[in-house]
């Protein structure tokens, strides 16, 4: 099975499954939420059926919630939510945005389940305004025998995890593709640990541009 049947299959039992984990959603919002402004425009990749976009599109003047599972979508747009946001189908690596359209770019829970997440965040740098904001909460490797097995029961499902990273290497992973990583905070249980990744985009010439000698003032 591929991963886009895999996920238009469970698409509508995915809510309920996502309610057992609704205590550490409300940890990624309340990490995220005071970096959102009215008047910031936030693209969503990966969105689900709309754990993040639903509670977090009032902050924000639009909210573009995108999936590459149509039943996802579909599933998504049944869910009450506010005029700011809107549902898609896009895949994240071919996105069809033009350059610096966002303020931030959120995905959540995708990066390591991607078989080329380099693609996707490299498409994220692209539509990102400089200074623009990435979030990025993405299960991390866990410790033990207890994370392997669980893995291994998913693998059964058809669940495809592509990348056991540690939260050090997820950022370095950020950071080897120009993000600067200002937060992160290790949610849930040693077991299935989610890194709550906040990362911006300071383009290199900036960077070299403020460690400049005379540029101050």
């Amino acid at each position: 099975m591929d991963d886009k049947r895999f996920w238009d299959r469970y698409s509508k039992n995915y809510s309920a499954l996502m309610r057992r984990s609704e205590r550490m959603y409300l940890q990624i919002h309340k990490a995220i939420r005071p970096f959102l402004k009215r008047d910031m425009d936030v693209l969503e990749l990966a969105c689900g059926t709309g754990q993040l976009s639903v509670p977090l599109s009032p902050y924000v003047r639009t909210w573009e919630a995108t999936d590459f599972s149509p039943e996802m979508v579909t599933q998504a747009k049944k869910q009450l939510h506010t005029s700011r946001l809107h549902f898609s189908v896009q895949d994240a690596t071919k996105l069809p945005y033009g350059p610096e359209s966002f303020d931030a770019v959120v995905i959540s829970n995708a990066l390591h389940i991607m078989p080329q997440p380099e693609k996707a965040l490299s498409e994220a740098w692209r539509v990102l305004k400089p200074g623009g904001f990435l979030f990025a909460p993405t299960f991390v490797w866990g410790n033990g025998r207890w994370a392997g097995f669980r893995l291994w029961v998913m693998g059964l499902s058809g669940f495809h995890v592509y990348h056991r990273w540690t939260a050090g290497k997820l950022m370095a992973y950020l950071s080897e593709r120009k993000y600067a990583i200002i937060h992160h905070q290790l949610l849930g249980s040693k077991y299935a640990p989610l890194c709550c990744l906040i990362a911006r985009k300071i383009p290199p010439e900036s960077v070299q541009h403020s460690k400049t000698p005379g540029n101050a003032g």
